[in-house]
């Protein structure tokens, strides 16, 4: 066989590749925009949980996704840091943002050290915003020492 003789080159074949290769880029570049975006929904669906608890007027309930144990009636001197009458006191309906008719998630930041996620949270249409902080590694929520702005 010399030069002469080469096989013709199969441009279908090629152009099948080069769409197979593009296609690849645009798949892991979407997947890559989608994993960014939702990286912080586990934490924003504990929020939604528990404001929806609190909607509910099921401040026990509330209380057992703020400590990320629904069977904490069982051991309640395991959370004397925040014993559930505070914690009644701070978001029942004599509380701070009183009955809960609506709520939405605005925004969500990771901290510094990744160890856990700030939420800003708009109750009953109010300008002011409750600041929760929920911890990456077991779920649980508490007050946030920090705000955050929305770019929203």
């Amino acid at each position: 066989m010399t030069l002469l003789d080469a096989p013709t080159p199969d441009l279908a074949r090629e152009r099948r590749r080069k769409l197979i290769i593009v296609y690849a880029i645009v798949a892991v570049v979407v997947v890559a925009l989608l994993v960014w975006r939702f990286r912080y929904w586990p934490e924003e669906h504990v929020v939604d949980k528990f404001f929806s608890a609190l909607q509910a007027k099921d401040y026990e309930g509330a209380y057992g996704v703020w400590m990320h144990d629904p069977a904490w009636r069982q051991h309640p001197e395991k959370y004397a840091a925040y014993p559930y009458n505070d914690f009644y006191r701070d978001w029942g309906p004599g509380g701070e943002w009183g009955l809960v008719k609506d709520h939405s998630v605005d925004c969500a930041l990771g901290t510094k050290e990744s160890s856990g996620v700030i939420l800003q949270v708009t109750v009953n249409g109010r300008a002011e915003h409750p600041y929760l902080y929920v911890n990456k590694s077991d779920k649980t929520m508490s007050f946030s020492p920090t705000e955050i702005r929305c770019g929203r």
